[in-house]
């Protein structure tokens, strides 16, 4: 289990890299479009070689595809507008205030997502200590988008 945890903390700092990396991309190719296609076909590739080299890739059968619900067809979109973001905002404010609201929002949404028990997640109670937790982020991105 804290083997989760420290790919968790992994990923959050991959996210700080990759907001940087984008945006880079974006400035010197002056296309931020394209530079997110490249990013998206890279990670596809990434993704493709990793599977196939662990031995974890199998295409899903067509019952499969049909049990997913609408809503999770979604995820593509979202991860596209995350791109997006890293292209257009993260070198313009900074990457403390961009991770900061990115991490913030992710986990007042997620506090949300938890009570109600949407979009697959198990319900946990949206507890007083939760909430404060969500508070302190935000007061929090603000001293760092502040100072």
């Amino acid at each position: 289990m804290w083997f989760l945890y420290g790919f968790a903390l992994l990923a959050g700092v991959a996210n700080a890299l990759q907001a940087g990396t984008n945006a880079t991309l974006s400035k010197t190719l002056a296309q931020p479009f394209a530079a997110g296609i490249v990013v998206a076909l890279v990670g596809a590739v990434t993704l493709l070689g990793l599977g196939l080299v662990l031995g974890r890739f199998a295409l899903p059968s067509l019952s499969d595809i049909r049990a997913v619900p609408p809503w999770a067809w979604l995820g593509g979109m979202i991860g596209a507008l995350l791109i997006l973001s890293q292209l257009f905002v993260a070198q313009r404010i900074g990457a403390a205030p961009y991770l900061g609201l990115l991490v913030t929002a992710g986990v007042v949404t997620s506090i949300l997502l938890d009570h109600f028990g949407w979009i697959g997640f198990t319900q946990h109670p949206a507890s007083l200590w939760r909430i404060l937790g969500g508070l302190l982020m935000v007061v929090g991105i603000a001293l760092v988008a502040m100072f």
